[in-house]
């Protein structure tokens, strides 16, 4: 079936597709989350333009992580078929698709030397699932302002490309946290930031000092263990590591080589200190960085080669926040609400890596994966559904039967990758009408399940989620929401992941019984 736009007129022949003119919805952005999304959007029958400054697909994976193997893995031999929607699990790094053939990409693209792919391979699955899925983007088309007119029927976007002006009721942003963010410290303009970072020979024989010690800052030592005579870490706070947060909380392992370095006195020093300053008396002499110790210790100073800043990456919102888009920390994420979209200018959406900035309700003081394609897929496709029903489309409402409805929980539970990726932040809703029984209302976020309690119009249902603790433990919970209430009910944890033994059986059927469904 052709694409319209809003004007009219077949698009499916264009040599560069969506031209400057009206739509529906606008995406921009050439990355993961904006190719999922705009893949979801097909499947829900959204008419959308995609544009990008970009002259191909990619996003971040055209060009970092700098030492090219990723943080999330692909296992390509797991214990459930690769094609289904439970090897999901196994596999951190494909885009999602309801069609069996374009799923799992990125297994077949690894060349077996680990299961991270390498960045060059994480490009070409993203590259590979949008040609399989014929997802057309208009490349090359910046993204240059954004206005907005008001009428009587709701305000309307100007999207400014160096193509022409879009017009839009509904944008969605997903150009990553993309943008180099460096410190005011005197003398910032001696380092060089992460996204400057040379080839690793060219550090040969240098003394290397790291502001940051996230896993930028640890990818890059890692990296430079071979080739630096010394590198020095420093940060005001402790590095935390994966290991010990039993979360994606800190330093992955991948990258603790440095770390060992450290306390084995190899010539690595991880440094609990501020950064008061970087200075260099002639153009070809050394730098000295001026340090202040975090436990109070007396100011001193490093000589060094050397400075890198890995002090992280902010948004680009360009003019958003002069339309009224608040921004928060030091990445400057956009406020957004549980559905993704700015808490203060309705109609302006985010998908990607900037739908970290909606936290969920942070059980346990534990993220969600949304920062991550593991966890930003299963984000566009629920953000998709929100934006058709907004449109008009109404949802899909499987009736379940109530005697199957305790198997139907325990198959979620077993198989269902949206919960296992997104803990305590994605959530299966099971509605418990009295009239026309149990329904599928599908994935929706956790938190606007919980804010919706009490609601006029939101009756009796059932959450299913997947939630850790932080201890190591991975169990299930279920909400139940009965006369505008909602409780917890938490399952036991089983140490093999197993959902579908008789005793989760058992509790499960409790709750159902509590909810009253016989």
């Amino acid at each position: 079936m052709a694409e319209l736009s809003q004007a009219g007129g077949d698009r499916s022949a264009d040599p560069r597709p969506f031209p400057p003119g009206e739509y529906p919805v606008i995406v921009v952005g050439s990355g993961a989350g904006a190719i999922q999304i705009s893949y979801s959007l097909r499947r829900h029958g959204v008419d959308h333009a995609v544009v990008s400054a970009d002259p191909s697909p990619g996003g971040m994976f055209r060009r970092w992580p700098f030492f090219q193997r990723l943080l999330s893995w692909t296992k390509p031999y797991a214990p459930v078929e690769r094609n289904s929607p439970a090897y999901e699990r196994y596999d951190w790094n494909s885009l999602l698709s309801d069609d069996p053939a374009q799923r799992a990409i990125m297994p077949d693209l690894m060349d077996g030397t680990s299961y991270f792919p390498s960045r060059p391979e994480m490009e070409q699955n993203i590259a590979t699932f949008a040609e399989r899925t014929a997802t057309r983007i208009r490349y090359g088309c910046r993204w240059t302002g954004t206005r907005r007119e008001d009428s009587p029927g709701g305000p309307t976007f100007i999207l400014e490309t160096t193509d022409g002006d879009y017009r839009a009721r509904t944008l969605v942003f997903a150009v990553g946290v993309s943008q180099p963010h460096s410190p005011a410290t005197p003398g910032i303009e001696f380092s060089a930031h992460y996204a400057e970072t040379r080839p690793a020979e060219t550090y040969a024989g240098r003394r290397i000092f790291i502001m940051g010690k996230q896993n930028s800052g640890f990818e890059l030592a890692t990296g430079l263990l071979p080739w630096a005579r010394r590198i020095i870490l420093s940060s005001p706070s402790p590095a935390k590591l994966s290991v010990n947060t039993k979360s994606l909380v800190g330093v992955r392992a991948r990258y603790v080589q440095p770390f060992e370095d450290h306390v084995l006195g190899g010539g690595v020093s991880v440094l609990d200190a501020s950064t008061g300053g970087i200075t260099r008396e002639s153009p070809d002499g050394p730098l000295a960085v001026s340090i202040r110790p975090s436990d109070g210790g007396e100011e001193f100073s490093i000589e060094v080669d050397e400075v890198i800043s890995a002090t992280g990456f902010v948004t680009p919102l360009l003019d958003l926040p002069e339309l009224g888009v608040a921004t928060f920390g030091q990445s400057q994420l956009p406020a957004q609400t549980p559905y993704w979209e700015s808490a203060n200018v309705p109609g302006i959406f985010f998908a990607g890596t900037i739908g970290q900035a909606s936290a969920g309700l942070k059980k346990h003081g534990l993220p969600a994966n949304s920062g991550a394609v593991h966890g930003a897929r299963y984000n566009a496709r629920v953000l998709a559904g929100h934006i058709a029903r907004a449109g008009g489309t109404a949802p899909d409402r499987p009736p379940i039967a109530p005697s199957s409805l305790v198997d139907a929980i325990i198959g979620e539970l077993t198989t269902g990758p949206e919960l296992f990726h997104q803990r305590a932040y994605l959530a299966k809703v099971i509605s418990l009408d009295p009239a026309s029984g149990p329904r599928d209302e599908g994935i929706v976020p956790l938190a606007a399940f919980v804010d919706a309690a009490g609601d006029d119009g939101d009756g009796d249902a059932i959450a299913v989620t997947l939630e850790a603790d932080g201890n190591g433990a991975i169990y299930p919970v279920l909400y139940l929401r009965q006369a505008g209430r909602i409780e917890e009910r938490p399952i036991d944890a089983d140490a093999l992941l197993r959902y579908d033994t008789p005793s989760t059986r058992a509790q499960v059927a409790e709750v159902v019984a509590e909810a009253g469904v016989r």
